[in-house]
């Protein structure tokens, strides 16, 4: 059996030293959209270095190492070719907000294996501290194909009731074309995104865009549409990936303010597919 749940969840924990810096954070968010209209105030915190704001969802880039997908596919236990692995789902979990630099320390495990039949599900968890502290926890959801059945625990029931009524906000955004080969510039060079025959052989049309980069995408919407640009009051993020967004496509999202202003509910769809689903399950939790 490629994967070896009892190995992979015994392996010691893999600690790195990573850093981050200003032109890493523009990069990112130019990456995920941010910068249309140019001069926007709004947009500027996001492009500008002066008035610089970090998008929390910047977490899941920072340090430019491997991302979770792929990262987790090199860890004791863990033997599956690329072209069947898809992400599955991401939470973050925000200790305090993000500086625009920074050194830390970051640990990563595989803190789950699930079996469920017809694949495999890993759960990497990456803990993040710096010198004051813990700063915060990803955990990537690595669905991988035909690697399920050897009787293993399926884990819990990650799908949410879907919100009820209609939505309090609607936005629209448009990927750009080229928007998944800016993205991969922040550290994901999975050819997925890029190489058409390397999509093709994982069973696309053509490449598809990051989730992470949807992800990503629909943070700063929220952020922008219901927090007034205020990044620090993020304190998590969890979402599941239900479908591929291709370059040049438009995104429906769709946001429902939970009670008390504590939480936002999320749905995406790709418009040009008839809203077919992109990001299902997703909660944004604030302070």
């Amino acid at each position: 059996m490629p994967i070896d749940a009892a190995k992979a969840l015994a392996a010691e924990p893999r600690t790195g030293e990573i850093s981050w810096g200003t032109k890493d954070v523009l990069l990112y968010h130019l990456g995920i959209g941010a910068g249309t209209p140019a001069a926007d105030p709004g947009e500027l915190r996001y492009t500008l270095e002066s008035r610089l704001r970090v998008l929390p969802s910047f977490a899941t880039v920072a340090g430019g190492g491997e991302p979770g997908v792929i990262g987790g596919l090199s860890m004791p236990g863990v033997e599956v070719e690329l072209s069947r692995v898809l992400h599955g789902g991401q939470s973050l979990t925000l200790h305090r907000p993000l500086p625009a630099e920074g050194r830390a320390t970051a640990t990563h495990r595989v803190a789950a294996v699930y079996d469920k039949g017809k694949a495999a599900v890993l759960v990497l968890r990456t803990d993040v501290a710096d010198a004051d502290g813990p700063l915060w926890t990803n955990d990537a959801q690595i669905y991988v194909r035909g690697e399920g059945g050897w009787g293993g625990d399926r884990g819990p029931c990650v799908r949410r009731e879907a919100p009820a009524g209609e939505p309090d906000r609607t936005v629209e955004r448009t990927v750009r074309d080229d928007q998944a080969l800016l993205y991969r510039l922040s550290g994901d060079f999975n050819p997925l995104h890029a190489d058409p025959e390397f999509a093709r052989k994982a069973g696309f049309e053509r490449p598809i865009l990051h989730g992470l980069c949807t992800y990503g995408i629909t943070l700063k919407a929220v952020v922008d549409t219901l927090l007034g640009g205020d990044v620090t009051r993020v304190r998590a993020y969890t979402t599941r990936f239900a479908g591929v967004v291709y370059p040049g496509e438009t995104l429906r999202i769709r946001m429902w303010e939970g009670q008390g202003d504590s939480q936002v509910h999320v749905t995406v769809g790709a418009v040009d597919r008839d809203d077919a689903p992109v990001l299902t399950d997703t909660v944004v939790d604030l302070s």
